[in-house]
């Protein structure tokens, strides 16, 4: 037996009302008419703590536990959750959603999971450092702050973990566990310059492992340092030109704009349904050829990274664009079965009470043989963007609208004058094919993304080298 084995088993049946052998007979019963259908349970801590201006803002720290029964026929989903661990409750949730097996023929077959990966350790982040030595942790983080700059007016840091064990009870009796440890680091600054203007610089990391790394006095310096120096960068900004022009972008936290853009379009359920702007267009070119896209849920310790999914399948890399041309999509089980191929282990649910939808792991675009000072040297007048605040995208047209956090002028091939509210405006195929030099320099976000979709929320790792955008539509604030 596992040592994650051991772990859940005390967890969801040692510490409960929940039998192991009733589980695998009333779960088995409780499908035998239906396509598919699993139980998920669930056992998670979380903390969190965050300090302004030099006080303990908020403390918390939670723990839950539950479980989540779904039953799928066809497109039929019915789901119920409880979070009282009993056999009484796991029987009336598996009773709720029957109704969906009724009429159906029960000639699924139930595909055992593969061997599963060992991405990260199971250690508990919440355990490992006393909570007085985060709060100590803080106080370091925010006197470094404020001894950057004497225009440093305001600090606001925050450290957050998390830990949850996770099990699948699939009808042909099999068990699936994993233990998932996460850790983020936040630091915000606020600077005020003698004309009383302020400006705002922010960095985050985290992962999924334990404070070591953060602790280390070079990784919390260096988000201190970036912060300090993002908010620099904007006390010297610019209005921002508008018009169409071309656009650089870093690389890293940039591929904030593919994983908008594009992922989304490439998640099965929008394809099946026929609303994303990339459904049926397997094999067609969609993006400039030297594009590839990829979703990689297998990558060691990184925040979208799982041993195995939520439906209990093993994670795995995807190639979704090849060379420009569309080679896949991200697929749950559901979608998958419906669409008559494999599942990519990409089946993501928010918790225990919600079912699971095909989503992102940790999705990004491989480098190419460009340097960065290649890439700019090639713009006349343009925009460089190495940071994103948000944005949002409308998956059936692919038109996205996002705003940059950091952004520069490139004139002549140079990078000039850090510029302020810059807008991108686009089409999320369209800029696929108006990529025309790809950077050497690939690298992955510094592990904060967080992906949004029908109301649930989960981690979630971006990357690429950087690009050049021959042009997009740039909504400024320059008169």
């Amino acid at each position: 037996m596992s040592n994650n084995q051991s772990i859940c088993e005390d967890l969801f049946f040692g510490k409960s009302e929940l039998s192991i052998d009733k589980v695998q007979t009333v779960v088995k019963d409780g499908l035998q008419n239906s396509d598919d259908g699993e139980l998920y349970l669930e056992y998670s801590q979380s903390e969190s703590i965050s300090l302004d201006s030099s006080q303990i803002k908020n403390a918390s720290h939670k723990t839950s536990q539950g479980f989540g029964f779904r039953n799928v026929n066809g497109e039929c989903v019915g789901y119920a959750h409880s979070n009282n661990l009993s056999d009484a409750s796991l029987a009336r949730c598996i009773d709720t959603v029957k109704s969906v097996s009724i009429g159906n023929s029960g000639t699924a077959s139930f595909n055992t999971p593969n061997a599963i990966h060992d991405l990260y350790k199971p250690a508990n982040p919440i355990e490992l450092m006393p909570f007085d030595k985060k709060v100590e942790l803080l106080g370091k983080i925010d006197l470094y702050a404020r001894g950057k700059d004497s225009k440093v007016t305001q600090v606001m840091t925050s450290v957050a973990a998390s830990w949850k064990a996770v099990g699948i009870v699939r009808p042909e009796g099999d068990f699936a566990y994993d233990i998932r440890p996460m850790v983020r680091m936040n630091v915000t600054v606020i600077m005020t310059d003698k004309n009383g203007r302020s400006e705002v610089g922010s960095y985050g990391c985290g992962g999924r492992y334990v404070f070591d790394s953060i602790v280390e006095e070079c990784n919390w310096k260096k988000a201190v340092d970036k912060a300090v120096k993002q908010a620099e960068i904007n006390l010297e900004s610019i209005e921002a030109p508008a018009g169409e022009m071309p656009l650089v972008l870093g690389n890293g936290w940039c591929g904030v704009l593919l994983h908008e853009a594009v992922g989304h379009g490439l998640e099965g359920d929008f394809n099946r349904k026929k609303s994303s702007a990339f459904t049926d267009k397997i094999g067609q070119q969609v993006a400039s050829k030297g594009v590839t896209v990829i979703d990689d849920g297998t990558i060691a310790n990184r925040r979208g990274s799982l041993n195995i999914d939520d439906e209990g399948t093993p994670t795995q890399k995807t190639v979704l664009i090849e060379d420009g041309i569309l080679k896949g999509y991200m697929q749950d089980r559901l979608n998958a079965r419906l669409m008559g191929v494999n599942s990519t282990g990409n089946g993501r649910r928010e918790s225990y009470e919600s079912a699971p939808l095909p989503r992102m792991t940790n999705t990004y675009m491989l480098g190419g043989d460009k340097s960065p000072e290649e890439i700019i040297g090639s713009v006349d007048k343009g925009i460089y963007a190495v940071n994103f605040s948000g944005g949002q995208v409308d998956i059936v047209s692919g038109k996205f609208v996002f705003s940059a956090s950091e952004a520069y002028l490139i004139e002549k091939g140079k990078i000039t004058a850090p510029v302020k509210g810059v807008t991108l405006i686009g089409n999320g195929p369209e800029i696929m094919n108006r990529v025309s030099m790809i950077g050497n320099d690939w690298a992955l976000d510094d592990g904060v993304g967080t992906c949004g979709k029908s109301g649930q929320g989960v981690p979630v790792g971006i990357g690429q080298p950087s690009l050049k955008i021959d042009h997009i539509t740039i909504g400024g604030t320059k008169a």
